[in-house]
């Protein structure tokens, strides 16, 4: 296989590769086609051949895995000069260092330091100003569609949201959140010329390394002082740490939310008798969320893992080197873990509702806490807010952002009365 942005030759997986449609024009076909594969499956990423896992089991038992690492550099692509800086999703995998990118001991520091940051106490502490963020946002949708036009919940309501908290965590700049929102959004899509993306990426990080070295020098009372002097778990977090750390949990502490909120939306008013359950106290919202981490989880396909050695899933080799992929929306729909109905929304399952939407092992997601806490406030009050809320678009013509590695909606039209 021709990779078209090097011109180099990759060695293929032996089977036909299922190929990953960047536009991400049939996300439902295309988690079932990875489903109907089998545990492991050769695929392409934008001419690039790796392995997608879509096994509940096999995900657990590859995630805890130490022969499976993050490094890019035991890629052997990577190594071979097949994939360069010029691949468009590089960028997804090769994003500076920090507790995402790295292993071991290492990890585990910068985890250690990131946890020691982000405490139980911390995100409580923001429960009333998710409340107050909460109401505000849905006096400016009650605005919006005073006049009985459609309101975009996600552009109004879903996405402000958890940009609005993460920057409070971090004592950001109110004037900074559309900026970095609007930077996040264009970094994210494939439309975005790969120039562009490395642009984008590169603004961010001397905004980032301008806000570390002012919070350095001035330590207040937020996530970011207490990322940059925390003292316990090992030497100091470097600059280059902070960044990679600070860059990764702004990234994944809105984009995961924003998913979260609009996918819960989308599936109750598309299941009103289930939505009746909900508002009429005979399932939790819990449950809602839950459900919607299972179904419709945020990420889609989570960049990438390396074996270290040749690592055996039942009958197929995974060769020493090759790029691992977790397809987390097909993990999800496993019928072996969920029951043969894996494919349905339903808050009343019998099987419980045991999901990998926030990963697992030593990766999993530091923020899931937080995201779980915004939608837990944000859901009751939008639908008590806008009882009568229904979908403006028939369900089959709502279209994905493309984004291949995250479950975005382009836009979420709703009549709200």
């Amino acid at each position: 296989m021709k990779c078209p942005h090097t011109g180099a030759v990759a060695a293929e997986p032996s089977a036909e590769p299922l190929v990953i449609d960047p536009m991400v024009r049939d996300l439902d076909g295309e988690t079932a086609r990875l489903v109907a594969s089998g545990p492991v499956v050769p695929i392409e990423l934008l001419g690039v051949p790796a392995w997608s896992v879509t096994r509940h089991a096999v995900a657990r038992d590859l995630l805890m895995d130490p022969r499976l690492v993050k490094d890019l550099n035991a890629w052997r692509l990577w190594q071979e000069g097949v994939v360069t800086r010029e691949w468009p999703l590089i960028t997804m995998i090769d994003a500076g260092r920090s507790m995402f990118t790295v292993d071991g001991a290492d990890h585990r520091r910068l985890r250690t330091k990131t946890a020691q940051a982000l405490t139980p106490r911390r995100i409580e502490a923001v429960r009333e100003d998710i409340v107050a963020f909460t109401h505000e946002l849905l006096d400016a949708m009650e605005e919006a569609g005073r006049d009985g036009s459609p309101v975009d919940m996600k552009a109004v309501f879903a996405q402000p949201l958890p940009m609005q908290v993460v920057c409070l965590l971090l004592d950001v700049p109110v004037e900074s959140q559309p900026w970095l929102a609007d930077g996040y959004k264009r970094f994210f899509s494939m439309l975005t010329p790969h120039e562009e993306r490395l642009e984008i990426l590169e603004t961010f990080d001397r905004w980032y390394l301008e806000l570390i070295r002012e919070r350095k020098a001035n330590p207040g009372d937020d996530l970011l002082s207490a990322l940059i002097h925390s003292e316990e778990g090992g030497e100091p977090l470097s600059e280059d740490e902070v960044l990679g750390n600070l860059k990764a949990l702004v990234a994944a502490g809105h984009e995961t939310t924003i998913d979260l909120i609009t996918s819960a939306t989308r599936a109750l008013l598309n299941h009103p008798d289930q939505l009746a359950l909900v508002l009429g106290g005979k399932v939790s919202w819990e449950t809602v969320i839950e459900e919607t981490l299972r179904w419709d989880p945020a990420n889609t396909h989570l960049l990438m893992r390396f074996p270290t050695e040749d690592l055996t899933v039942g009958d197929t080799v995974i060769p020493k080197g090759d790029g691992v992929v977790m397809s987390y929306r097909a993990i999800n729909r496993d019928r072996e873990q969920h029951g043969a109905d894996a494919d349905a929304f339903d808050l009343t399952r019998a099987t419980p509702i045991r999901h990998m939407a926030f990963g697992h092992g030593p990766h999993i997601c530091p923020g899931a806490a937080l995201s779980r806490l915004e939608a837990a406030i944000a859901l009751p009050a939008l639908f008590e807010r806008f009882p009568g809320m229904r979908a403006a678009l028939p369900d089959g013509e709502i279209q994905n952002l493309p984004v291949m590695t995250q479950n975005d909606l382009a836009a979420f039209p709703v009549f709200i009365a």
